[in-house]
């Protein structure tokens, strides 16, 4: 089975692409970085594993930035 045509764009493998989106950068402490959002921070980023490698979607990483702008407002 196969991952359908759409979401491959959409995803993200491994924290250095993902610290690239967040912070425009793969130095190892933004790497570091994503990695606390996703274990300690007290609004978690949303991820899930391939194998030993965090992942996540574009599309699921813009809402919970939206979600935490919200927060920033009350």
């Amino acid at each position: 089975m196969t991952a359908p045509a759409t979401l491959a764009p959409d995803m993200m493998v491994g924290a250095a692409e993902i610290a690239r989106f967040l912070f425009d950068s793969d130095e190892f402490r933004f790497q570091r970085r994503v990695y606390y959002l996703c274990t300690r921070s007290k609004r978690p980023l949303l991820h899930f594993r391939l194998g030993s490698r965090i992942a996540t979607r574009r599309s699921t990483l813009m809402d919970w930035i939206a979600l935490q702008e919200g927060f920033a407002h009350v």
